[in-house]
């Protein structure tokens, strides 16, 4: 599932060929990734400009004229493009929705598996949805002090912690498997467990690879493209993300996988020693 660097990526790419467009036409083809109903939202963005791009965690959020955000989440296959007039790269195979700007120029939503949502909201209900979400952590509010006192109250395996939105937003499996390796934390220690010595570590390993995804944009391991139809070049640097068996980049040791929460997790047994008991 994209997380927060491939939105980043692609609210990076949209911004400037779809910032002031107006949206005059509205294609749905498969209306079950429209949650409201296709109706309402053909008609809540007809003729309605897109003010602004921008990202809430995993989120692609695209602000019309008249304050509405429509929020677009990827889920596991989501590509949002855009597309100009006499674009020679082969069309989406698989358009869920296709909105016409200006100029021939189109912003399709492609989704194979059709997992993920376009969900337009006007300014009360986003209020109210992103206050239900954590803190952004590139942004201010996520500070080491912060992250310490959140931890302490949770007794929740630290990657299922992360991976929890409401504690801090838009970090998935594959990030929070690199922080928690250059972090040297064991992705099943309880949270209320870590040292407080070892909270800044951690916090600073989280935006260090958020932002080093994001400058790569983005890791393309099926799915995911930007939003003109290119792969991220993350994967290449991925220290223990689907690189089980293979040496640890620090100390050689072979990366492990585990399953818990129904999720793998990757880690080196040198470097990320297992908890206590």
């Amino acid at each position: 599932m994209p997380e927060l660097p491939e939105a980043e990526t692609i609210v990076q790419g949209l911004a400037g060929p779809v910032t002031g467009q107006e949206i005059q036409g509205a294609r749905i083809l498969k209306a079950d990734v429209i949650q409201g109903g296709a109706s309402a939202f053909r008609n809540g963005v007809l003729g309605r400009s897109i003010r602004q791009v921008s990202r809430r965690g995993k989120n692609i959020v695209l602000t019309l004229d008249d304050a509405h955000r429509l929020v677009v989440n990827l889920g596991m296959s989501g590509r949002l493009l855009h597309r100009s007039h006499q674009d020679p790269s082969p069309p989406p195979t698989h358009p869920a929705v296709i909105m016409e700007l200006g100029h021939g120029e189109t912003l399709v939503y492609h989704d194979v598996r059709r997992f993920g949502r376009l969900h337009l909201m006007d300014a009360p209900t986003y209020g109210d949805w992103s206050a239900g979400l954590g803190p952004e952590p590139l942004g201010p509010r996520f500070t080491a002090p912060r992250l310490a006192a959140d931890l302490a109250r949770s007794v929740s395996p630290i990657r299922s912690w992360l991976l929890d939105q409401r504690r801090v937003v838009g970090v998935g499996n594959i990030y929070a498997n690199e922080a928690l390796h250059r972090a040297r934390i064991h992705p099943q220690v309880p949270a209320s467990r870590i040292p407080s010595s070892a909270v800044p570590a951690l916090h600073r390993s989280i935006r260090k690879v958020l932002r080093d995804a994001i400058r790569a944009r983005g890791t393309t391991l099926r799915d995911y493209r930007t939003a003109q139809g290119d792969q991220g070049s993350y994967g290449t640097q991925l220290r223990v993300y689907g690189r089980e068996g293979e040496p640890c980049h620090r100390c050689r040791e072979s990366i492990q996988r585990i399953v818990f929460g129904n999720r793998s997790a990757f880690l080196c047994p040198g470097c990320q020693p297992p908890p206590e008991e």
